[in-house]
């Protein structure tokens, strides 16, 4: 089993650095083009089955990258709740939030957003997602489109690292694991080398 795990292209959000989890906004136009680069980066590999989030950005992105493909939307696969820090900067936050926020900086795994999730919430869905795909599709290459959140997530379970910040998921980006002898291995990390 090959799993191409690939971060949605660039949103205004993106740009002018506002948390962006639920919210659901649209692929500004460098991120649509990305999704064309990665289209046709990937347009060799044979993908039995695509799935995306089912928020705006990761849709549109999987349905450019690949315009002939059935794609099937799970809210498993959705960014982490940022809940009140929605649509909001660093400063923002600090300012409004400033105990909150730097608790959940410090241990994000046990600390939930206010009106939102911790990132145990966020692993237990995505994991949730991840062994029904194992059993299902275990023969599979699948191309999941999804976001920084979620794709941390599985590098940093995998790598048994609890150091989920310092795992860098850049927009467009392609990590690929594969699926040998009962292990799950990460063959590349945020490669972005094709845009």
């Amino acid at each position: 089993m090959k799993i191409i795990l690939i971060r949605h292209g660039e949103t205004k959000p993106n740009v002018v650095r506002t948390y962006s989890g639920w919210n659901n906004v649209s692929l500004n136009k460098k991120g649509k083009a990305q999704a064309k680069k990665v289209g046709k980066h990937l347009s060799d590999e044979k993908i039995d089955m695509i799935y995306s989030s089912d928020l705006k950005r990761a849709r549109e992105f999987a349905k450019i990258a690949f315009k002939r493909s059935p794609i099937k939307a799970s809210a498993d696969l959705r960014e982490i709740n940022f809940g009140a820090f929605e649509g909001l900067t660093h400063e923002e936050i600090m300012n409004s939030y400033p105990e909150q926020y730097r608790a959940w900086l410090i241990s994000p795994e046990k600390i939930a957003i206010p009106k939102g999730e911790s990132l145990c919430d966020l692993k237990k869905r995505v994991f949730n997602f991840f062994s029904r795909i194992k059993k299902a599709d275990k023969y599979m290459t699948i191309a999941i489109v999804s976001h920084a959140g979620p794709i941390r997530s599985i590098i940093a379970h995998l790598n048994r690292s609890k150091n989920f910040w310092k795992i860098d998921i850049d927009n467009a980006s392609i990590t690929v694991l594969e699926h040998k002898n009962g292990k799950m291995l990460i063959k590349k990390i945020n490669d972005t080398s094709f845009l």
